[in-house]
This record gives C-alpha cells, sequence and structure tokens, in this order.
C-alpha cells in the first residue's frame, strides 16, 4: 500500500486518496465477522436462497463461494441489511463461458423500509397506468380527427389514408431508457489531497462499511413484470459435502486506496522487449522515424497497463469497492470493456472523482424492479493468488477482474414478507485473462 502519516503534514503532497476502499486479505480476524474471501457462506439471518442460485448456469453443478460481503449502506439505504455473494464454477470446461460465475445479493428490510418499497411499486404502477390510459386517449383523438378530416367507413376504416400503417396498438415502450464495504460520500472531482480530517474516518471493515455515498438512484419510470419465481431448491444441510472443497477462508480488512501524486512516467531510456509483437505503424507512414519511447508505449495494451499500475499501488489488495463509482478495467476490447468503458473514462485520475447514484452503468437493470445497476465491488487478480496459495495445479482461474453491478433501489422480490430476506441474482462481467496477448 502506498505509504503515509496521517499525523504528518509534510507528506501532504506525496499522496493522494480515493474513494474507492481496498479489501485485503487476513488470517488474523478482523472486526468484521461476516466479510471473507473464501470459505463456505453463511447466510443472513440464517436464511437461506435457493441453492439454484448458487449453481453453474453452464454445467448446472454446484458453483464455490470466492466471496462474501457486509453491504450495508446505512445512510443510503436505512432499514435495510445487505449482504453479496460471489460463486464461481472450478469446473475447467465452464470457464470463460457466461453464467460460470454468478452474484447474488440478499437483502432484509425492516418493517418501515418494506412498507416504504410497497408504496413505491404501488405508485409506480399507478403512474404506469395512468400513462397507458393518456396514450390510448390521445390515440383515439387522433384516430377521431382523422375521420373528421378524411371521412370513414361505418366500419371505422384507417383514419388518415396517407399516413404510415400504425406499427402496433402498443404505446411507448415501457423498457425504453433515455439512458460490512462502502465509498465515501460521493465527491466531485477535484485534486486536492486528503487531510487529516480522514483520521477521523471509523478504522475498521465493518465500521467502515456504514459510511455512506449519495442517495440510491431516482426511481425509474419504467415498470417491468417480476420474473417468474423458480421453483425453491432447500440448500443442502452439509454445505461440505454438496459443494466439494472451498477455497481457503480468509477475513476482510479494508482501507481506502492511496496512491502516489506523482504518475508513473516510462523511463527514456526504456528499450523494446525483443519478445513483443511489432507496434502497428502509424497511419500514412512507415514507421521507420518512431522513437524507442513511442514504440514501447505504441505496443501497451493501455487500459491493461493502467489496470496494472493502479493495483500495483496497492499491490495486496484483493477487492475494490465504491457503490455508485467506477470500476477499474482490466481491458476495453472485450465485451464488458467495450460495454463499460465510457462509464470508466474517469478512472484515469488519481485522485478522488465524481461518484454515486447518477454512475449507473450501462448494463441490464434489475430485472426484480427495473432500477438502473450501479457498480459495487469487483474482484482483483490478488484474491486468486490468496485463493489458490496451496494450489499444486497450474489449471487455476482465469479472470482478470470481476465487476458486480447491484440494483440502485436495493429492492427485494415482491413476494418476500417482513422479516424475510430477500434474494436478487445482479449483474456479473467477468473480464478473463488475456494469457495469449501478454506472452
Amino acid at each position: 500500500m502506498a505509504s503515509y502519516d496521517s499525523d504528518s503534514s509534510g507528506d501532504d503532497d506525496n499522496y493522494t486518496e480515493t474513494n474507492v476502499l481496498l479489501g485485503y486479505a487476513s488470517k488474523e480476524p478482523t472486526d468484521d465477522e461476516f466479510s471473507q474471501l473464501g470459505g463456505y457462506p453463511t447466510w443472513l439471518e440464517n436464511q437461506e436462497p435457493s441453492f439454484a442460485l448458487a449453481k453453474c448456469r453452464v454445467c448446472n453443478d454446484p458453483m464455490t463461494l470466492l466471496l462474501q460481503l457486509n453491504g450495508d449502506l446505512p445512510q443510503t439505504f436505512p432499514g435495510h441489511a445487505r449482504r453479496l455473494y460471489v460463486f464461481a464454477c472450478r469446473r475447467k470446461a465452464c470457464r470463460r463461458k457466461q453464467g460460470s460465475i454468478r452474484g447474488i445479493r440478499a437483502t432484509r428490510l425492516s418493517a418501515a423500509a418494506l412498507a416504504a418499497q410497497r408504496k413505491r411499486e404501488a405508485d409506480d404502477a399507478a403512474a404506469a397506468a395512468e400513462r397507458k390510459k393518456k396514450d390510448e386517449e390521445e390515440r383515439a383523438k387522433q384516430a377521431s380527427l382523422g375521420t373528421a378530416l378524411f371521412g370513414g367507413g361505418a366500419g371505422g376504416g384507417n383514419a388518415n389514408p396517407f399516413a404510415a400503417a400504425p406499427s402496433g396498438a402498443s404505446g411507448a415502450n415501457p423498457f425504453a431508457s433515455a439512458g460490512n464495504l462502502a465509498a465515501k460520500p460521493a465527491q466531485k472531482t477535484t485534486t486536492t489531497t486528503t487531510t487529516n480530517d480522514d483520521a477521523a474516518l471509523a478504522q475498521t471493515f465493518a465500521q467502515k462499511a456504514s459510511l455512506s455515498p449519495s442517495s440510491p438512484p431516482a426511481a425509474t419510470s419504467a415498470i417491468i413484470a417480476p420474473p417468474t419465481p423458480s421453483p425453491h431448491i432447500p440448500w443442502p444441510s452439509a454445505p461440505s459435502t454438496a459443494l466439494g472443497a472451498a477455497y481457503p477462508s480468509y477475513h476482510l480488512d479494508a482501507d481506502y486506496e492511496t496512491l502516489d501524486a506523482t504518475p508513473l512516467s516510462i523511463p527514456s531510456n526504456a528499450v523494446l522487449d525483443p519478445d513483443a509483437a511489432e507496434p502497428a505503424a502509424a497511419s500514412g507512414g512507415d514507421g521507420d522515424g518512431m522513437g524507442v519511447k513511442d514504440a514501447f508505449e505504441s505496443s501497451l495494451d493501455k487500459a491493461f497497463q493502467r489496470f496494472a499500475d493502479r493495483l500495483a499501488q496497492n499491490p495486496e489488495q484483493v477487492l475494490r469497492y465504491e457503490w455508485g463509482g467506477v470500476p477499474l478495467l482490466y481491458s476495453r476490447d472485450d465485451e464488458v470493456g467495450r460495454l463499460l468503458s465510457k462509464s470508466s473514462d474517469n478512472t484515469n485520475s488519481k485522485v478522488t472523482t465524481s461518484s454515486g447514484a447518477d454512475n449507473a452503468l450501462p448494463i441490464p437493470r434489475c430485472a426484480n424492479c427495473g432500477a438502473s445497476r450501479v457498480f459495487e465491488v469487483q474482484l482483483v487478480p490478488q484474491a486468486i493468488m490468496e485463493l489458490e496459495a496451496d494450489e499444486l495445479s497450474l489449471e487455476g482461474m482465469e479472470w482478470g477482474t470481476i465487476i458486480v453491478g447491484t440494483c440502485g433501489r436495493n429492492c427485494v422480490p415482491r413476494d418476500t414478507k417482513e422479516g424475510e430476506v430477500g434474494y436478487v441474482e445482479e449483474w456479473v462481467g467477468v473480464q478473463w485473462e488475456e494469457v495469449a496477448a501478454r506472452k
């Protein structure tokens, strides 16, 4: 971790602190008794989800726990108890296939929070019905006006014979869109360095999880039908038998990310790796005039280099957490990278960046309530090093990062009763290791 002394004012120019909370694996217990890397899962209020949520979508075999996290955000979601889980299939045949890594969110709402969610759902439903009614009235009005202008038979033919045939009777698409670990409160982009006030922050992982960013995303006006509930499959009474061998279990400790204020630069005497692929010549030239430094820079995968440089400043981190922040991309060339690269443009900054409810990810909306999803947590390669420390096989996990986006409303299934824990599957974007490209 980039070192600093919060009691020394002389070091203020040597580091910056971001909104990202980093997680570190520890064999020693921490004050957060729930969050862990590896091991077997434990459930919120001992209420288990359907076992179907922990099965690989490729082979349908049980998966292994990578992470469970205390995700309480009391200021953003008062009355909500939140937990996050990430599972992965260990079968080699399933790697690099969608559904081989899954994430689920557990939420228990207080009576007041549940009542507020039910009221919001009712208000949204009423608003959707009102919009549908107005759309139907507007179409009827237009049809009536067309009949008055152009006439129509008793059978009620098309109102305007010159107009294009309507595409259908439906109105506006209700699905269309115009667009414990927690992070610091949302901040605007700034280049100021941290002060000694940060020493007043809570020090334990669970206490830092109580710190909250800004309010959740505004309720989406679109209402989607709740997914058809799948039959509940009871969780095995003996997880060690049903799930097989677990990864080693680690406690999690946390601290905010600190970075060197002076950006890393490529040495002027840098030379090309003789085994590296030849860089492409610039458009309109033969490349003969390209200097060594320019050739070196052009041969880099800039997204991966930025990813590696950022992690190198705190090399022991196993996860990065910032609810409503932006993920650090392993690559911009794969499917996930192309999807998220626009929202991740400000990860180039080495200082605090704007974050919060407005940073919805360009990914599928919550399948349960229709709200936008936001970035919450990502696992980084050091987690593999910890989980596979005792593995003798060379055929281990092959991902570069696992990114989890969660519902901006923190909803629960609509059949969840007071006092019950609701489980919702969340979006997981996996950027797989580009082994061939790096050799």
